[in-house]
């Protein structure tokens, strides 16, 4: 009856700037959350890495969309298409029949009815049979190793692409969390602004993009300090080319304004903490996870602004995506997660 047995498990981490997919323990799709669609036959041109590549570089007839913004749908038809064509990469359409999906999903803690709505009949439409949700937070927290039902305090930071959550759990409950839409989208702009306002220099969202992770720091010293970083792009008045070398001191500076909005947020978040938990967290410390964590020096930023212990969770980009299939595996025993 082996054959027959078509019922296949997905754990999906559905992020503003990546989607990952876990299958059979292992992550099987690591790709960016874009897509790129034909405006002529409404068909998908490419997904992920390869619509990554055309950004930027599109004609009238294909058009590249990237389907969630500020962790949440913001194009329903594009994360259909996106999702179903990431699933097509795990299962190749060529098999006999196709697998009945039962699927793990995470979402923005701060996420209302609608929101949440907008994910189950995505991941329905992609082929979900059995579809579950879990917070992003609570996710991020069994990546990192947390023993999130224990009768004690943990607290994480999930820095994304499109939001950065913030969260105390106990008992398998999230106490009290914050969500802001200040994340690595909003660290990518901040870097088009100040290579415009400071350098005259027009670059697009790829290059501020790389920009962000060769030189991304949240301190203007560094013990470990990167080389600086080169790029060329047009001059904003004279559309001559223009050279500039960026040192990381400088992105610190271009990071501040938005970075000081996540210190306000993990301070709101301290404040709102029962005493007890506050003092389990002084004990063992706050976990950073997300593509924003590897930021250098934020952790050392955090430790010094609220006088406690800040680490960054192993392999960051992939917790949320790891603890999706920890909860996957244990979908009966978990009572957080909402069908």
């Amino acid at each position: 009856m082996g054959l027959f047995s078509l019922t296949q498990e997905l754990a999906i981490d559905l992020g503003t700037a990546n989607t990952l997919v876990i299958h059979n323990n292992k992550v099987v799709v690591d790709e960016p959350s874009i897509v790129a669609i034909n405006l002529h036959n409404n068909n998908t041109e490419a997904i992920g890495t390869q619509a990554r590549q055309m950004q930027g570089r599109t004609h009238d007839g294909i058009k590249v969309i990237r389907p969630l913004k500020d962790g949440v749908i913001a194009d329903f038809t594009a994360t259909e298409l996106m999702l179903k064509g990431m699933i097509r990469k795990v299962f190749p359409k060529n098999k006999l029949f196709a697998p009945s999906l039962k699927m793990v999903i995470c979402i923005p803690s701060g996420s209302t009815n609608v929101e949440i709505r907008a994910v189950r009949d995505s991941a329905e439409h992609a082929g979900g049979r059995e579809v579950y949700l879990i917070h992003e937070p609570m996710a991020a927290a069994m990546g990192a190793g947390l023993d999130v039902v224990a009768p004690e305090g943990h607290m994480i930071i999930d820095i994304g692409g499109g939001t950065t959550e913030i969260a105390c759990i106990s008992l398998g409950g999230i106490v009290c969390s914050e969500s802001i839409n200040v994340a690595g989208d909003v660290f990518t702009e901040d870097i088009l602004n100040y290579m415009r306002q400071r350098h005259g220099v027009k670059v697009g969202e790829r290059t501020a993009e790389d920009i962000k992770i060769a030189i991304g720091s949240a301190l203007t010293q560094l013990d470990d300090e990167p080389d600086d970083y080169v790029i060329t792009g047009p001059d904003i008045v004279t559309s001559l080319p223009k050279t500039v070398t960026l040192s990381y001191g400088e992105i610190a500076q271009a990071l501040e304004k938005s970075l000081i909005k996540v210190d306000a947020a993990v301070m709101k978040v301290l404040e709102m903490m029962p005493p007890e938990l506050y003092s389990d967290i002084y004990k063992t410390g706050v976990y950073l996870a997300g593509g924003g964590a590897l930021i250098r020096g934020l952790a050392k930023r955090l430790s010094d602004k609220c006088r406690i212990p800040f680490v960054v969770a192993d392999d960051p980009l992939r917790a949320v995506a790891r603890g999706a299939g920890l909860a996957l595996k244990n979908v009966e025993r978990l009572p957080f997660l909402m069908r």
